[in-house]
């Protein structure tokens, strides 16, 4: 008899009292499987432990962190399976060097990520959170002082036109905005073409877009990407909004250009250091809104999420390669190979 497919779940997926902290993740897809079985880890760790993963052949992982170190019990351990697109908090080499496959969850995150970006668009240039403030505050007769602008006949940049970015100019289509700038090496330009979005280099769309969204995940060539001189390049009437990682754009750099209202303002989910501590200079300014990592959290994200990252675990549990392979060079280890040739027919 072929062994049950064991699937773990990070312990974060739980309250503290052993309930479901989400609507749907998406567990119904494990429900009519014949050879997975699930369950929680049993504590939440803000790295995996070894001795965690022992006892599974894959894990769908929400917060924590993967390590060197964790990946020395991955004898039989098959795959992490991120439950989202990014992964910065695993160490993608160990993974490999361990035959452990690393997937993630490409495309659910899409549309809610770039509606979450299009709503701060709004909210920016229609000064939503200051005339929020005047009304609260009784401050009526200062409304003339705090005009808005509309999308129409703005500019858009992304920066990073993978799946987020291109449903970001599917979605604001409609908002009469002329042609999308866009920087990202890794763009066709038959894929441009295909968007309308014109390929330009990352000083020139700094200079000449209205609304930047930063879109690309972080990596060794990412990280400052926008630092003190590129943001010295920005409009003073543009946006500038973060929904990929912390660390993409140099936190202390925008707060400086944020304080001497060198731009319009700011919005960002993501920061160099998570959880965001209390007093920090962001929270300081009224001219950057803030998210906790969490402006896309939907309970659609979620369900959509978590049925992928399902279907990713039915794949492996028959021995098939799943979609979402971010070290696409395991696939030819051997190691891995008879691990995965274990769960097939």
């Amino acid at each position: 008899m072929k062994q049950p497919f064991q699937l773990g779940l990070t312990r974060d997926f739980l309250t503290p009292e052993g309930k479901l902290t989400y609507k749907d993740i998406g567990l119904s897809v494990l429900e009519s499987h014949p050879n997975i079985q699930h369950r929680f880890l049993d504590k939440h760790e803000p790295v995996v432990q070894a001795s965690q993963i022992k006892d599974f052949d894959a894990i769908i992982s929400l917060t924590p962190a993967w390590k060197p170190e964790t990946l020395k019990g991955a004898e039989r351990f098959l795959s992490v399976v991120r439950f989202g697109v990014g992964y910065d908090g695993v160490d993608v080499p160990s993974c490999t060097e361990a035959d452990v496959l690393l997937c993630i969850t490409a495309g659910a995150v899409n549309h809610p990520v770039a509606e979450a970006t299009v709503m701060w668009m709004l909210a920016l240039s229609h000064k939503v959170r200051i005339k929020d403030r005047l009304t609260r505050e009784g401050r009526w007769a200062e409304r003339s002082n705090h005009m808005g602008t509309e999308l129409r006949d703005h500019t858009l940049g992304v920066v990073g036109v993978g799946g987020i970015g291109g449903k970001l100019v599917e979605l604001l289509r409609g908002f009469g905005m002329k042609q999308p700038l866009a920087f990202d090496p890794f763009l066709t330009p038959q894929r441009a073409t295909e968007l309308g979005v014109k390929l330009v280099p990352l000083d020139q769309l700094l200079k000449d877009s209205d609304f930047i969204s930063v879109n690309c995940p972080l990596t060794d060539k990412t990280r400052n990407l926008i630092g003190r001189d590129q943001l010295a390049l920005m409009k003073p009437t543009s946006y500038l909004i973060n929904t990929a990682r912390g660390g993409i754009v140099n936190e202390a750099a925008l707060i400086e250009v944020l304080k001497a209202r060198a731009i319009a303002g700011a919005a960002t989910d993501v920061y160099e250091t998570e959880p965001v501590k209390a007093g920090h200079p962001f929270a300081e300014l009224d001219n950057v809104i803030l998210a906790p990592h969490s402006i896309a959290w939907t309970d659609e994200l979620f369900r959509d999420i978590g049925r992928m990252a399902c279907h990713i675990a039915t794949r492996l549990a028959v021995g098939e390669v799943p979609p979402g392979v971010i070290n696409k060079e395991v696939l030819e280890r051997k190691g891995f190979k008879e691990k995965l040739a274990k769960f097939r027919n």
